[in-house]
């Protein structure tokens, strides 16, 4: 069982409609495990006529009975599934996604006027519980609201949802309250394990929701920690400003920004890093998949480079750390069929050794490459190929990179092919096969993985330690 008093940790960053190359609102997510816990996922297409009609949670005494009606909608569960279904990231058939979701930071002063409920809601549940009821990312800010304000939460969440226009922000405050705020259209966001919302207008419900009495709790309880002349900060009043978020969050958020804004200057210490900022570009799959892949590349803190020092290797956590189970990024496309309209792209394991795999979400099925993840390592499993070649590739990284470079450039090439592809025939008024269509990228992923496998393992053998120069 998960403890639930360490929650898994991830890295969250969304961009805006008008901040995207394309358009697409993106919302990408990495999900990672506690420490010394690896979970081994799998993709999953829920119908609606699957859906159960009465929920019960795994780790909290919660249970509900769901509406009757329910779409249908990927995730990403536990391949266990002993500690429940942990969905994390999907898209529904209305093209609505969701990721659910970010740990995030809190302080007493919050737990002492709300304090968790142990039999409340968790990302165990929230993503089954939300994604096959709304219509749009704002109805997924208020079911979720509604369902957090009437059964609690034991612990502190970030949870995004998104579709062709809007993406929407939603941070739990304590056990039943909490806040949202739509992201720019022009802008991306950053969130580590932090409570990040960092500005909220209380008056402009059209870019910013919340519990129905949340002005009255903050009052009550002296939470506003800004002066009469400020706005009001959300992460002064429930978020945290502790010495492990120095070197746990603030520099994920940093090192993120300073990619995609790099005439900034920040510090990665800092408690002021912006929640969103205007690109100086518009942002790509590709920027997602680096920044979300980063171990501080450039700097006196990448542990795989050749600056800094034993001390500054290991100062900051890492994006791209070793116990990533999953990466999912939801692009949804606006002005396309709503056939090809929503793509959920997917990565398994550690993010500097994988690459990103489209896949079309509006189809009965995933291909079992994708689907057939088991507790024994199988070379016939995506998830446990990665693992597999980012345990080996990492004791002689510098020597396997270039070959992993051009492994996710390859295959992600051949994934924009797909989509463009998909395009095309629908523009002619063809209607394509998509899960054949995912079944050939999965195909197409398999022997690439497998040809790179066979490259990292044969070139890490000639690295082992008692090598020897001479031949017998």
């Amino acid at each position: 069982m998960r403890n639930t008093s360490i929650q898994d940790s991830c890295t969250t960053i969304l961009v805006g409609k008008k901040a995207s190359y394309d358009g697409s609102t993106l919302v990408a997510r990495t999900e990672d495990s506690q420490n010394g816990v690896f979970t081994p996922k799998k993709m999953a297409v829920i119908k609606g006529k699957d859906q159960p009609k009465h929920y019960q949670s795994v780790l909290s005494s919660f249970k509900i009975d769901l509406p009757d009606k329910a779409l249908t909608y990927t995730s990403v569960p536990d391949a266990l599934a002993k500690d429940g279904i942990w969905g994390e990231a999907g898209v529904n058939e209305k093209n609505v996604a969701m990721s659910a979701t970010e740990t995030i930071t809190s302080n007493a002063r919050v737990l002492g006027a709300d304090p968790l409920v142990a039999s409340g809601i968790g990302e165990e549940d929230m993503l089954t519980l939300v994604l096959p009821y709304i219509h749009s990312a704002r109805e997924g800010v208020l079911r979720l609201g509604e369902l957090l304000s009437q059964y609690g939460t034991y612990e502190s969440n970030g949870i995004a949802f998104s579709d062709d226009n809007d993406i929407w922000w939603l941070e739990t405050i304590g056990g039943h309250h909490w806040i949202a705020r739509r992201v720019p259209d022009d802008a991306y966001v950053t969130n580590p394990n932090q409570l990040g919302i960092d500005h909220f207008e209380f008056n402009n419900p059209e870019d910013y929701l919340c519990s129905e009495d949340l002005k009255d709790f903050i009052a009550k309880y002296h939470l506003d920690l800004t002066y009469s002349n400020q706005h009001f900060n959300p992460r002064y009043a429930f978020g945290s400003q502790k010495d492990k978020d120095r070197h746990y969050n603030t520099p994920r958020a940093w090192i993120m920004q300073k990619y995609l804004n790099p005439e900034i200057e920040q510090d990665p210490r800092s408690f002021e890093i912006p929640w969103c900022q205007k690109p100086y570009r518009k942002i790509t799959i590709e920027d997602i998949k680096y920044v979300l892949s980063s171990h501080y590349q450039d700097t006196i803190y990448d542990p795989y480079g050749p600056e800094g020092d034993r001390v500054s290797q290991k100062s900051f956590r890492t994006i791209g750390i070793n116990r990533t189970s999953q990466t999912a990024i939801l692009q949804i496309r606006p002005n396309l069929a709503k056939e090809i309209r929503a793509i959920q792209w997917m990565a398994y394991g550690s993010m500097p050794f994988n690459t990103m795999v489209p896949l079309f979400t509006q189809v009965s099925q995933m291909p079992d490459y994708f689907t057939n993840t088991k507790e024994d390592v199988s070379t016939d499993s995506f998830y446990w190929m990665n693992r597999l070649i980012a345990a080996l590739a990492d004791p002689h990284f510098k020597q396997h990179e270039a070959d992993i470079d051009a492994y996710s450039e390859r295959t992600m090439a051949r994934g924009h092919q797909m989509l463009h592809r998909a395009e095309e025939l629908m523009s002619q008024g063809e209607n394509p096969d998509l899960s054949l269509m995912n079944q050939e990228m999965s195909d197409y992923i398999a022997y690439q993985t497998q040809v790179l496998l066979n490259k990292i393992l044969f070139d890490a053998s000639n690295l082992m330690t008692n090598r020897f120069g001479s031949s017998d």
